[in-house]
């Protein structure tokens, strides 16, 4: 499964900033997760038995809105023979938009970044997002495995989710003391016994972490020194040998083994993370005091160099909240577009072929306009938070928009 991109992760946590503020007046909004191996006439038929359940609903109004957005859910799971593959979210109710008899029914259904685990129906004031938060935390796989010389257990963990792939037992027989020459033999054979153990291990990691396609990195763990000697030998295939990011010293094996390698390593793996947002913005910023260099920023000479083609990587501050609008004049249809920072501000713009007043015809969010357009030329897309130095200062110094540059123009 491939890792989700920083623009996908952005969409999603801007798609969950809109759901997050829909309240409804009672308990009428409904959330629906649906697993990938569950089937549509199941749920279909669930739902026909929570609209025969909500005739039991005191409030009259709540009652037609629960059952109007039950109806709604059973129509949209007509259109799929079987969930995506990473499974089906619906919200769907009505939203008030002011006073009484406002209210508008508002559906959202599409398939999240990441597999959905547990069927789900929940009917309240406000949709039920729980699953999809955890999913923001969700972004790269680690391997893990937890080695001595008497057990072994491969893991891979994916944000907070951890899935046992295999646990081992060597059957290597511990010190033995028999003097002389049976000693000898003896500890050539626990040797060669652990030997076999440690391919047999190696063998089942590479089976394991070969296959994830986006495999950060890979961290040891376990009592004693096997760890050390497992890496050492040439017992993994040499791409996972060198993911291997730092080995930890545990107390247990096991599963117990594999939670103690997270809890110690957690530090380890934020760092990975927050480093690639921090070495991004640290090459821009080094192009930009290279006379030569290939840096731009700044939303219009951005805006230039994507227009060209020139752009190998934009970042943009997943802070930046300013609008793009379209303005339309109402006498001649003339178009002409404006950036605001405050998306409540109107300027009154003139047309300038006839000079009427122009008016606003579509509302994007900057972000949006300038993703679509580096969509368009090929150009890599990251967002950058602003949780380290280097993303505080490209919000801050450089307006929120940069770019690495293909070719200077």
């Amino acid at each position: 499964m491939s890792e989700v991109s920083s623009k996908e992760l952005y969409e999603f946590k801007k798609t969950l900033k809109e759901l997050s503020e829909k309240k409804g007046r009672g308990t009428e909004l409904v959330s629906v997760y649906i697993p990938h191996d569950r089937q549509i006439s199941d749920v279909a038929k669930h739902m026909r038995e929570e609209l025969s359940q909500s005739a039991n609903i005191k409030s009259k109004q709540t009652k037609k809105n629960v059952q109007s957005a039950i109806e709604v859910i059973v129509q949209r799971l007509r259109l799929f023979p079987k969930p995506p593959e990473k499974g089906l979210v619906l919200f769907v109710g009505m939203i008030p938009k002011g006073g009484p008899g406002t209210e508008k029914m508002e559906t959202y259904v599409f398939e999240p970044p990441e597999p959905i685990q547990t069927y789900t129906y929940h009917c309240n004031s406000e949709f039920f997002l729980e699953p999809l938060q955890h999913m923001m935390d969700v972004k790269e796989v680690y391997g893990l495995a937890v080695i001595d010389r008497k057990e072994a257990t491969i893991a891979s963990l994916k944000g907070k989710r951890v899935d046992i792939i295999k646990h081992l037992t060597s059957g290597v027989p511990g010190k033995h003391k028999a003097g002389g020459q049976s000693q000898r033999r003896f500890d050539r054979l626990i040797d060669l016994a652990a030997h076999e153990f440690k391919k047999r291990i190696g063998e089942y990691m590479n089976d394991a972490f070969l296959s994830i396609e986006d495999l950060k990195g890979i961290i040891l763990g376990g009592p004693g020194h096997t760890k050390e000697e497992f890496l050492k030998g040439d017992y993994l295939q040499y791409e996972l040998k060198n993911k291997v990011i730092t080995t930890i010293d545990t107390s247990y094996t096991g599963e117990f083994g594999i939670r103690e390698v997270i809890d110690k390593s957690m530090d380890v793996l934020e760092e990975i993370d927050v480093m690639q947002e921090k070495q991004l913005v640290q090459k821009f910023l080094k192009e930009l005091i290279d006379e030569r260099g290939l840096a731009a920023y700044g939303e219009e000479e951005v805006r230039n160099y994507l227009q060209m083609g020139a752009v190998d990587i934009l970042l943009i501050s997943e802070d930046l909240t300013h609008k793009r609008k379209t303005m339309r004049c109402l006498n001649c249809a003339h178009e002409t577009k404006v950036t605001y920072k405050d998306p409540h501000d109107d300027d009154e713009i003139v047309c300038n072929g006839c000079g009427d007043r122009m008016k606003v015809h579509d509302v994007k969010d900057l972000v949006d306009d300038f993703v679509k357009m580096a969509e368009e030329v090929d150009s890599d897309i990251e967002i950058i938070s602003t949780e380290t130095e280097e993303g505080m200062q490209l919000f801050k110094a450089f307006g929120g928009i940069a770019a690495i540059l293909r070719y200077r123009v």
